[in-house]
């Protein structure tokens, strides 16, 4: 069966609300508008007011609404428009969802998924565009999710939803008209069968002479990079983290050990990047397997550009990638 990572995103949401009475969605335009990438299309109709909720324009108002329905036992699914306006919740979710099981003791949890929006390519400017992954990576108590295929679309919710701390799953918008493969699941019992792991990174693709290390939005443009490579007889294997808190160290270390090569692609700035932690942990782990220092792609230092050509030079291309590997390996 051959859908759209909306489509699974669709069919993840609607296993939850039917599989358990407690889950619900809450978030801006998810009612009667559909959502505002339509993943929540007929939602309304289907479960009710009580179940798909309209907030206000009030992104630390519904977020906190979403921590105390957790507290109170609810499983809530909060969808944020956009990562940019997620950080009008920073507070909620770094000093309360995080914090809460730590600072009680383990007396309390926040069974609490958060999903956003992220990433530039469709000329939103830069109040919509930008990549703020890393900065929810950063923080103990939650786990950070980017499904990047159809399979963890359709996967990674039902997992989430059972974990008893805060999940966030981003979902870069340029994948949501991005189709593929997935079988039919017609016979099968939802979420379980659907389930995926969200402890360990992926490889996307084998290879031998370099690891190309990225997540979201990034994966498809370097699967591209990867296969126009080969074409000249570079083999390059694709890592896709999925799981950006906590890291997969032991996947990253095992790959790179293999092509003795790094190449990270990452849509966030340079400075400070989840980039440059996964480039610190390459050197931690595998210092003397390196034939060459490990190498960055990211964004350039600017707010993501307007115009279409600017904002196409601002982020990582697969051209990009292609000569990174090629100076690498001098070739």
């Amino acid at each position: 069966m051959r859908i759209s990572y909306r489509e699974a995103m669709r069919q993840a949401l609607r296993d939850a609300l039917t599989s358990d009475p407690r889950v619900f969605l809450m978030g801006e335009d998810v009612g009667r508008y559909g959502g505002t990438y339509a993943v929540s299309k007929g939602f309304y109709d289907e479960f009710g007011p009580e179940r798909i909720r309209d907030t206000p324009l009030s992104e630390l108002g519904f977020v906190g609404a979403g921590i105390g329905a957790a507290l109170g036992g609810m499983r809530p699914i909060v969808e944020v428009m956009t990562v940019n306006f997620s950080l009008l919740a920073l507070d909620q979710i770094v000093n309360s969802a995080a914090l809460l099981r730590h600072m009680s003791g383990g007396q309390v949890s926040v069974p609490l998924v958060i999903r956003m929006a992220t990433g530039a390519g469709r000329q939103l400017a830069a109040q919509h565009s930008h990549s703020l992954e890393n900065w929810y990576a950063h923080i103990p108590g939650i786990r950070v999710l980017a499904p990047a295929t159809i399979a963890d679309a359709r996967g990674m919710l039902a997992p989430a939803l059972a974990d008893p701390d805060p999940v966030v799953i981003f979902e870069h918008a340029q994948l949501y008209n991005m189709e593929d493969e997935l079988p039919d699941d017609s016979n099968e019992e939802p979420n379980e069968d659907w389930r995926c792991d969200i402890e360990r990174a992926a490889i996307r693709r084998p290879g031998s002479q370099v690891s190309v290390i990225t997540y979201g939005g990034s994966l498809p443009k370097a699967l591209e990079a990867a296969a126009e490579l080969a074409r000249d007889g570079i083999d390059v294997e694709v890592v896709d983290l999925r799981v950006l808190r906590p890291l997969d160290t032991e996947t990253i270390a095992e790959s790179v050990s293999r092509t003795h090569r790094a190449l990270i692609v990452d849509e966030g700035w340079r400075s400070g990047s989840l980039a440059a932690e996964v480039m610190a942990r390459i050197v931690e782990h595998c210092f003397y397997d390196l034939d060459a220092p490990p190498v960055r792609v990211c964004s350039e230092e600017v707010p993501i550009p307007y115009a279409k050509h600017m904002e196409e030079a601002a982020l990582p291309q697969p051209a990009k990638i292609v000569a990174a590997v090629r100076e690498m390996l001098n070739v």
